[in-house]
């Protein structure tokens, strides 16, 4: 589902729409303008299993100094 981010070019509110097709217009809720632009956004993504990006399993010490690498302390 793909759920968009904007921000409005006359009032500056930023907002998110839920647009079911691309060529769908858009308007600003705060002050009804169609003056918008779509934010870059960013997501983020959870797998399961071995394919985790978990950095607390499995993951100890470390290069470099202070990480236990270089023996240092």
């Amino acid at each position: 589902m793909p759920i968009y981010e904007y921000r409005c070019k006359q009032c500056e509110a930023e907002f998110e729409k839920y647009i079911p097709a691309a060529a769908a217009a858009v308007a600003c809720p705060t002050c009804a303008s169609e003056q918008v632009m779509r934010k870059l956004s960013v997501f983020g993504l959870k797998t399961v299993g071995a394919l985790s990006s978990d950095t607390s399993s499995g993951m100890s010490g470390g290069g470099g100094c202070c990480g236990g690498g270089c023996a240092c302390h």
